[in-house]
């Protein structure tokens, strides 16, 4: 399964704002709604494909209550999320999936909220330690080169 984890923007209620709404609650009406993070919504889908179309489906409420949309693929990895951008480029097959490793966005998890994230370049199979704060734990997001220190 293709997990899709859509983190709100500081000032919102994600999931209120995603079900409030007429057009993203149908679009996420077929799937089991979990929280891995606070103020995320999560969804399992049945491919890339479908997660990358999902998103694509919900891009008018992305762009107003969310600061990221994320994608694991376990195909790729099973502990890294990969940017919508970037998810989007391997879908397209303009990406080799061997290929989205080295542009990082490192967010760190304090209790189970995703703090501000760190970018970061991959030194052979290492991520390097997040620093900007003391944390519980990290979280990986494969980025592309473009979106690399947004």
């Amino acid at each position: 399964m293709t997990q899709v984890c859509i983190v709100g923007a500081s000032d919102v209620d994600l999931r209120y704002e995603l079900l409030s709404r007429e057009t993203s609650r149908a679009a996420l009406a077929t799937y089991d709604l979990h929280e891995p993070y606070e103020n995320t919504v999560a969804v399992d889908t049945v491919s890339l494909g479908a997660a990358v179309s999902l998103l694509n489906d919900l891009n008018w409420y992305l762009v107003r209550f969310a600061d990221a949309a994320l994608i694991r693929e376990p195909s790729i990895s099973t502990t890294e999320w990969l940017s919508r951008e970037l998810a989007g480029e391997v879908r397209e097959g303009t990406r080799d999936p061997e290929e989205t490793a080295t542009h990082l966005r490192v967010y760190g998890l304090v209790a189970d909220e995703l703090v501000e994230p760190m970018y970061a370049t991959r030194v052979g199979n290492t991520v390097p330690e997040y620093d900007l704060q003391v944390v519980d734990d990290s979280v990986v997001v494969r980025v592309t080169e473009a979106e690399f220190g947004d």
